[in-house]
C-alpha cells in the first residue's frame, strides 16, 4: 500500500545525490591566491599571460596548486599565504618590469580549494559575503555640485553652438558659478537668443540683466532638472564603477547607492587595500579627437615625437599593432555623448564593427566634424588616471549624421565586443571620495562562520534530539528529511553562485526550525488516524494526504512574505530573504516527498504491519 513508483524513488535518490555533490565544494574552504587583470584598455589576459607567470613562478622556485582564466582575470592557487606573497612579487616582477607603466594588476585573494573534478562539473561553493570571507569596505562620496558643474558646461558647449546655428550674434557665452551667462549688444539679440533656447533647452530658466551698456542673459538649470542630473549621476557612477571592476575580475563586488549621495562599494575576498583603491580610481574618460595625418606619416616627426619630443598641439600615442600615431590636443567629443556601444557587423563588408549612438548635441557636433575631415583619421581615445591609449584609429569615410557611427576595420569579432564594452563603461558623472574605509580580515570572517554554523548545528541537534525523542523511528525519519533538506538548500545555493551572509545563515537556521513543523503536522495526522482506529498503513496513507493541504498553505502564506522581503528589502534583507524562500520551496519536498519515501522503504514492503513507532498513541477501548 504504502510503495512509490520507481520513477518517484528515482526522482528522490538524483535530488539527494544533486545535494551532496553540489554541497561538497563548501566544506573544502579557500586557499590564498594571487589575481592578474588587465589595467590598461587594451591589454587582455589570456592563456598566454598565465603561462608568463607560471614561468617566473618556476624561475623562482614556487608551485601553484591550481590556475583558473575567467572574467578578465586569471588567479593562481597556493597552499599558504607565505608562498602567496612571495609569487605575488615573482609575478609582479615579471609581467610589470617598468612599475610606472604597469599593464597588470597583480592582487592578494582567495579562490576555492575545490578538487578539480568538482570544478569540471561547475560544483562551486557559495560565495560569501564581506562578514564571513573578508574582504574591504568603502564608502564613497558623490560631488553633486560637481555633477552640475560639469553639466552646466556641457550645456555651455550647447548653447553656443545654437546660437551659431541660429546666426544669433553674442558677445560670450561662459559659466560662471552655478549658471551660465551669455552677454549680447543689443535686445533684439538677446531676445531671439532667449526664444530660442526656450525651445531647445526647456531645463534652463532664463533672466535677462544689464550691466551698463551690456546686456546678460543668465540660465540656471530648474529645481526639478537638478534633481534629474543629481541622481543621474549616482546612477551612471554606480554604472561605470561596476563595469571597471566587473571587467577587473573582482569576486562577487556589492556596489549600491546610500543615501541621497553616497555609494557603497564592498569587495569580498580582497586582502590588498591599496589595489581596491587602484580599482576604484580606475575609471576612464572616453576622448574622440583628430589625428594629425601629415605629421604621423613623417618618420623623422614620428622617431622625435616617441623620444618625447611632439609637434606642438599634438601628443604621441601607439594604437594597436604597435604603430606610432600623432592625435591632436583637441577634443572633439568626449564620453558624455555616447549613450551607447554595440558589437556589430557592417551592413556592406560584414566585417566585426562596433555601432555607437550619440546624444543630439554630441550629433551635431560629430556630423559637422565628419563633414570637414573626410579622409582623415579619427582617435578614439580612453583616458585612464591622467594617461590615454588610443582604442581604435579608423578613417572618416563620409559624413556622419543621425548620431549613429560606426567604426570598423582590422577587428575581429571578440575586439568589437571589448571595444564596445570599453566605451560603454564611460567616465564618471561627478567627481568621488572615499570619506570611510574599513578593512575586515579573513581571520574574523572564519570567526563569524564558526559562530554562524555551531548555532544552525546545535539548532538541528536540539531538533533530532526532541524529534527522536517524542516521535521514536518517525522521528528519525523526520530528521534524515529535514538533513536532506538542508543539504538540498545548500547545493542550490551554491548552484545559483548566491552570495552567503551572516542573515543568510540566519535564514537557515530559521528555515529549520519551520522545515520540521511540515513533519509534525505528518506525523500528529498519523497518530490521529491511529487513535481513530485505521490500520497503521492506512494510517500512514492518510495522514500524508490530509497534511499536504495544511503544509501547503502555511508554506504559501510564509513564502508570500520573503517575496515581499525580497522585493522590496534591499542589502542584508535581501540575502535573508532569498535563503528564506530557497528554504520554504526545498523544505515542502524533504518533509513531504523525501520523507514519504523513507517511510516507504521502512514500513511499506510489510503486509501485515501491528504497528507504527511513532510515540504514545492512545486508542480507543475495545
Amino acid at each position: 500500500m504504502n510503495r512509490y513508483p520507481l520513477w518517484k524513488n528515482v526522482v528522490v535518490v538524483l535530488a539527494l545525490a544533486f545535494g551532496f555533490l553540489y554541497t561538497l565544494p563548501n566544506f573544502f574552504g579557500e586557499a590564498p591566491a594571487v589575481q592578474i587583470a588587465s589595467i590598461k584598455a587594451t591589454v587582455k589576459t589570456d592563456a598566454e599571460l598565465a603561462k608568463r607567470a607560471q614561468e617566473a613562478l618556476a624561475a623562482a622556485g614556487i608551485r601553484a596548486t591550481g590556475v583558473y582564466i575567467e572574467n578578465n582575470s586569471i588567479r593562481l592557487r597556493f597552499s599558504d599565504t607565505e608562498t602567496q606573497i612571495r609569487a605575488r612579487d615573482a609575478i609582479e616582477r615579471a609581467i610589470n618590469p617598468d612599475p610606472q607603466e604597469a599593464a597588470y594588476s597583480v592582487a592578494l585573494n582567495l579562490v576555492s580549494n575545490s578538487p578539480n573534478w568538482l570544478t569540471a562539473i561547475h560544483a562551486l561553493p557559495m560565495y560569501l559575503g564581506l562578514d564571513l570571507r573578508g574582504g574591504v569596505h568603502f564608502l564613497l562620496q558623490v560631488d553633486m555640485k560637481g555633477a552640475l558643474t560639469k553639466r552646466l558646461d556641457a550645456t555651455a558647449a550647447d548653447l553656443r553652438t545654437l546660437l551659431r546655428d541660429k546666426s544669433i550674434r553674442h558677445a560670450g557665452v561662459e559659466r560662471s558659478g552655478q549658471s551660465i551667462v551669455i552677454r549680447f549688444r543689443d535686445q533684439t539679440q538677446l531676445d531671439k537668443a532667449r526664444v530660442a533656447i526656450s525651445d531647445a533647452q526647456p531645463d534652463l530658466d532664463l533672466a535677462p540683466l544689464s550691466e551698463g551698456d551690456v546686456l546678460k542673459l543668465v540660465a540656471t538649470l530648474k529645481p526639478a532638472a537638478q534633481k534629474r542630473i543629481q541622481e543621474a549621476a549616482i546612477k551612471q557612477n554606480i554604472t561605470t564603477l561596476s563595469n571597471r571592476i566587473n571587467e577587473l575580475g573582482v569576486a562577487e563586488p556589492v556596489i549600491q547607492q546610500q543615501g541621497a549621495d553616497r555609494i557603497v562599494v564592498q569587495l569580498p575576498g580582497v586582502q590588498d587595500t591599496a589595489k581596491a583603491k587602484d580599482i576604484l580610481g580606475r575609471t576612464a574618460t572616453l576622448e574622440i579627437r583628430m589625428v594629425d595625418d601629415v605629421a604621423s606619416a613623417d618618420p623623422t616627426v614620428l622617431a622625435a615625437a616617441a623620444a618625447g619630443n611632439p609637434p606642438p598641439g599634438t601628443e604621441y600615442y601607439v594604437e594597436r599593432g604597435g604603430r606610432g600615431l600623432l592625435v591632436k590636443k583637441q577634443v572633439v567629443l568626449t564620453g558624455e555623448r555616447l549613450t551607447d556601444a554595440q558589437a556589430g557587423f557592417d551592413s556592406q563588408t560584414h566585417e566585426p564593427a562596433v555601432h555607437l549612438t550619440l546624444d543630439a548635441a554630441g550629433a551635431r557636433i560629430f556630423k559637422d566634424v565628419t563633414r570637414e575631415n573626410v579622409g582623415k583619421r579619427m582617435a578614439i581615445l580612453l583616458i585612464e588616471k591622467g594617461k590615454g591609449e588610443v582604442v581604435t584609429a579608423p578613417v572618416i569615410r563620409t559624413e556622419i549624421g543621425g548620431g549613429r557611427v560606426q567604426i570598423s576595420g582590422r577587428m575581429t569579432t571578440q575586439e568589437a565586443n571589448d571595444i564596445a564594452l570599453l566605451l560603454r563603461a564611460g567616465s564618471l558623472a561627478a567627481p568621488m571620495e572615499i570619506v570611510e574605509e574599513r578593512t575586515i580580515g579573513p581571520s574574523l570572517g572564519a570567526d563569524n562562520i564558526e559562530k554562524g554554523m555551531k548555532a544552525t548545528l546545535w539548532g538541528f541537534v536540539a531538533l533530532a534530539i526532541f524529534m527522536i525523542a517524542y516521535y521514536e523511528v518517525m522521528g528519525l525519519i523526520s530528521v534524515l528529511a529535514l538533513a536532506s533538506n538542508l543539504l538540498l538548500l545548500v547545493a542550490i545555493l551554491s548552484l545559483l553562485q548566491a552570495t552567503m551572509t551572516l542573515p543568510g545563515i540566519a535564514a537557515v537556521a530559521l528555515t529549520l526550525g519551520m522545515a520540521i513543523d511540515a513533519n509534525v503536522l505528518i506525523n500528529e495526522r498519523i497518530r490521529e488516524e491511529l487513535r481513530n482506529g485505521a490500520t497503521p498503513h492506512i494510517a500512514i496513507a492518510t495522514g500524508y494526504e490530509r497534511a499536504w493541504g495544511t503544509i501547503l498553505d502555511s508554506n504559501i502564506t510564509t513564502l508570500i512574505a520573503g517575496v515581499a522581503l525580497l522585493i522590496f528589502g534591499s542589502g542584508p534583507v535581501r540575502g535573508f530573504a532569498v535563503v528564506h524562500s530557497l528554504g520554504i520551496l526545498t523544505s515542502i519536498f524533504s518533509s513531504v516527498v523525501v520523507s514519504r519515501a523513507l517511510v516507504n522503504a521502512y514500513y511499506g514492503r510489510r503486509k501485515k504491519l501491528e504497528r507504527i513507532s511513532i510515540g504514545q498513541v492512545w486508542k480507543p477501548k475495545g
